[in-house]
C-alpha cells in the first residue's frame, strides 16, 4: 500500500491500475483498485485534504474542492480559464460531436476554425483521430486524455448533457403569476 501511495504522490498524470500494479509491484489491477478504495477510506477517517480520484481513465492523487481556492495561489493550475470564448465553443463541439469534421465544426459555430482547432491541437486538447470516408478522406478530431485531466471527467460519459440544466417545471420561478399580464388587464378592462 506504501508503494502505491508513493506512486500515486508522485504520478503527475493519471495512472491505470495496470499501470499502477506494474510499477507498485502488485498482482494486478483489481488489487491496486481495492487498495485505493481502502487509502481513500483512510484519508477519509483522518479528514486528509487529498484523495484518489479517477480521472482521465487512470487515477490520480488529487485535493479536495474545498480546498481549490487555497491551491490556485500557487498559481500553477491547468490553464483551462486561458481559453478563450472561441476556443471553449470549438473545444465542446469536438468533445460533444466526437469524433468530427472541421466542417462539422465550422457549420454548428458559423465560422471557419481551422486556426482554432490548430491551437487546441497544440495544447494537447484535440488530436486527430483519424479520416473520414467522405471525398477527400477529411481528418476527424476528438479530444485527448488531457482534455479529459483538465476538466476533471474520468471519461466523456461525465460531460454534462442537457438535461442536466434543464430544472422541472414546478422549479420555475414564480413571480410572474404574482404580476397580472396585460392580457388579463385588458381583458379585465373590456368587460
Amino acid at each position: 500500500m506504501q508503494r502505491l501511495e508513493a506512486i500515486l504522490f508522485l504520478a503527475r498524470e493519471p495512472l491505470s491500475s495496470r499501470k499502477l500494479a506494474q510499477l507498485a509491484n502488485l498482482a494486478d489491477g483489481t488489487e491496486a483498485r481495492t487498495l485505493i478504495r481502502f487509502l481513500n477510506r483512510l484519508y477519509d477517517a483522518a479528514h486528509r485534504a487529498f484523495r484518489v480520484e479517477q480521472s482521465a481513465g487512470g487515477f490520480q492523487l488529487m485535493t479536495r474542492p474545498k480546498f481549490a481556492d487555497w491551491i490556485r495561489r500557487l498559481g500553477n493550475q491547468p490553464v483551462a480559464s486561458g481559453l478563450s470564448s472561441p476556443a471553449m465553443e470549438t473545444l465542446a463541439v469536438v468533445a460533444y460531436r466526437q469524433p468530427v469534421l472541421r466542417a462539422d465544426v465550422e457549420a454548428i459555430r458559423g465560422v471557419n476554425c481551422g486556426e482554432m482547432l490548430r491551437q487546441l491541437m497544440d495544447r494537447d486538447l484535440v488530436k486527430i483521430s483519424g479520416r473520414s470516408e467522405e471525398l477527400g478522406r477529411p481528418y476527424l478530431y476528438s479530444t485527448t486524455r488531457s482534455f479529459l485531466r483538465m476538466f476533471g471527467l474520468r471519461n466523456l460519459d461525465d460531460l454534462p448533457r442537457a438535461d442536466d440544466f434543464r430544472r422541472p417545471i414546478g422549479d420555475w420561478n414564480t413571480d410572474e403569476t404574482k404580476t397580472p399580464s396585460t392580457e388579463s388587464t385588458a381583458e379585465g378592462r373590456a368587460e
